[in-house]
């Protein structure tokens, strides 16, 4: 384990506290990879996408992907566009349950 995993909140807390918070989850892996196992309840909007697309209606969006890089490129962006969103990180290392298919 790293000294910057201390500085970073875990994927697991993430997803919990956007559950707390009744915040909505958004994947922003591709298609493919979202089928292939995703978080339970969590919206599928890639990242080349997002521009064009309709946001989950929710005071703040978590955002996750494989590894963390391309939520936070979602998060950058939905932030200049005065969007709450949040970067809980990449779902790689995760070894809870996952949703299949759409």
């Amino acid at each position: 384990m790293s000294v910057l995993s201390f500085l970073r909140p875990s994927f697991e807390k993430g997803i919990g506290r956007a559950r707390a918070e009744n915040g909505a989850i958004v994947d922003v892996r591709t298609r493919e990879e979202f089928v292939q196992g995703h978080i339970e309840g969590a919206v599928n909007i890639p990242l080349q996408q997002l521009p064009n697309s309709a946001l989950p209606k929710a005071e703040k969006l978590f955002v996750y992907c494989l590894s963390g890089s391309r939520s936070a490129q979602a998060v950058s962006w939905l932030k200049s566009r005065g969007v709450e969103a949040i970067n809980i990180g990449g779902i790689a290392g995760y070894r809870g349950k996952l949703a299949k298919g759409e």
